[in-house]
């Protein structure tokens, strides 16, 4: 019979349950709980009531249950602190895809891109399974990205929108600062994002800000050499940057909106960021293949007069790696001016800072550097096929 209402539904679901004879697990797995507590509904009361009077104390069920509003999770489930204080037995994080399970993912559909292409793809769609499940195999990335974003009613041209309304109860906040945010590339401090939005400085602001840390949108660290007052909040959700350059505004009726921008100064750019961010996020990949994974180390960045570092691994070996990402159909050359701002960026770094460290270049490219009378000063590299390490 139809609930009439959660305490109803969890007191029909127990009875089902203990209709089950015989000694074997029962396992029960609850999808999107965050959905499920719509307002007025009282649906966490009905579970807490569930769960406590009967569900804990059943040794056979095992009850998942499952959300993507991170925040709501951890804050009615992992941290409450009312009926389901320390109910929890296991809490499994689950990650976006990473390069190399998003390649195996695309292999099992049988799309047979390169990594080139992969690369790409995952600097728009990121590495959401949801996402990339959209990908047709019969047609190239191109294509896809045109059919997905593009088209008339193109299926995730809306889903910027709907992913805040579904993730944050405050989903105007929430996109004020993404949005600043996507405006500078290195990324705010707190009291540059309050000057660029108008919000109040506060509890809010402060909530808003863990829940865009927590659902992976942002990131935030601490500037090379200095304190915690100067965390510096970046956008990072691949998804997200390539919506809010192209996807939000965009009114036109060009079916090959995406093919007709190859090779448009603003793609260039694009990639050349996304590809930065792309790199942020396989940190581990990048560390293994400089032989330092075992080594501590701080990631973050830096700014001075005259330089920056979007990528710096600061070791405990004495040693800084300063990164250089650069994404290029090609092998990537330095030239004789670039290798001079290289050097330069070096040396004020080590003035400003003061440190006594070693200095790495690094760089980390699609196809490696072309080697000339300049690619010495580079210490180490970095190769698109090194990210897509396990």
């Amino acid at each position: 019979k139809v609930a009439k209402d959660w305490f109803d539904a969890f007191a029909q679901l127990r009875e089902y349950l203990g209709s089950i004879d015989g000694d074997n697990p029962i396992f029960v797995f609850l999808d999107e709980l965050p959905w499920m507590d719509t307002q007025k509904s009282r649906f966490i009361k009905a579970f807490e009531y569930f769960w406590n009077s009967w569900g804990a104390t059943n040794n056979r069920l095992k009850l998942i249950v499952c959300g993507s509003a991170t925040t709501w999770m951890r804050e009615n489930v992992l941290s409450d602190k009312g009926g389901l204080y320390n109910r929890t037995t296991r809490s499994i994080y689950l990650a976006p895809f990473s390069l190399y399970e998003t390649e195996q993912y695309l292999i099992s559909r049988g799309i047979n891109w390169n990594r080139y292409q992969i690369a790409e793809c995952y600097m728009i769609l990121g590495g959401t399974p949801l996402y990339l499940q959209m990908l047709e195999r019969d047609k190239s990335l191109t294509q896809n990205v045109d059919n997905l974003f593009f088209v008339q009613n193109a299926p995730l041209s809306r889903e910027y929108n709907f992913l805040f309304r579904s993730l944050f109860n405050e989903a105007t906040l929430h996109k004020q600062i993404i949005e600043v945010l996507a405006n500078k590339a290195s990324g705010l401090t707190r009291a540059e994002i309050i000057a660029a939005t108008k919000i109040e400085d506060g509890g809010a602001l402060t909530k808003a800000l863990r829940n865009l840390c927590d659902c992976d949108f942002i990131r935030q660290y601490t500037a090379f050499g200095k304190t915690e007052r100067g965390t510096i909040y970046q956008l990072t959700d691949l998804f997200t940057l390539f919506h809010l350059r192209y996807v939000k505004g965009y009114r036109g009726q060009d079916e090959n909106h995406w093919q007709n921008m190859i090779d448009s100064p603003s793609r260039r750019a694009w990639s050349g960021y996304s590809f930065e961010q792309l790199s942020l996020h396989h940190i581990r990949q990048i560390k293994q293949k400089l032989g330092i994974s075992g080594v501590q180390s701080d990631i973050c960045g830096w700014k001075g007069d005259g330089a920056q570092i979007d990528l710096l691994i600061d070791r405990r070996d004495q040693t800084i790696n300063l990164c250089e990402m650069k994404f290029s159909q090609g092998e990537y050359e330095i030239t004789k001016q670039y290798d001079e701002r290289l050097r330069e960026r070096a040396e004020i770094f080590r003035s400003a800072t003061k440190t006594r460290k070693a200095i790495h270049q690094t760089f980390v490219t699609t196809y490696g550097l072309k080697k000339n009378m300049y690619s010495g000063t580079v210490q180490s590299e970095v190769l698109l096929d090194d990210l897509f390490v396990e």
